[in-house]
């Protein structure tokens, strides 16, 4: 029963990377995101070429030109010249 219990359970603990928002930033410098969930605020800094996962259950990403934007989590963005583009 433990071993069935495991197998239900791994799959619910690994969901909510499969629907993270993927930012990947395609300036040549580091930018840096002002991400919003769940009351909390926290900066990330993405590098020059570097992809993140952000926001498995939704928030609002204010990007390095002002911009915020609501995402639900499984949205693909790439930071151009400081400006997001959601696919």
């Amino acid at each position: 029963m433990a071993r069935f219990a495991a197998v239900l359970l791994v799959p619910l603990l690994a969901a909510p990377a499969v629907h993270a928002a993927s930012v990947t930033n395609t300036d040549p410098a580091a930018v840096v995101l002002v991400i919003t969930e769940g009351g909390q605020r926290v900066e990330v800094v993405v590098d020059a070429g570097a992809s993140e996962n952000l926001c498995p259950s939704g928030c609002f990403m204010t990007t390095p030109d002002g911009d915020r934007i609501g995402l639900d989590g499984g949205e693909t963005i790439d930071i151009i010249k400081g400006s997001a583009v959601v696919k």
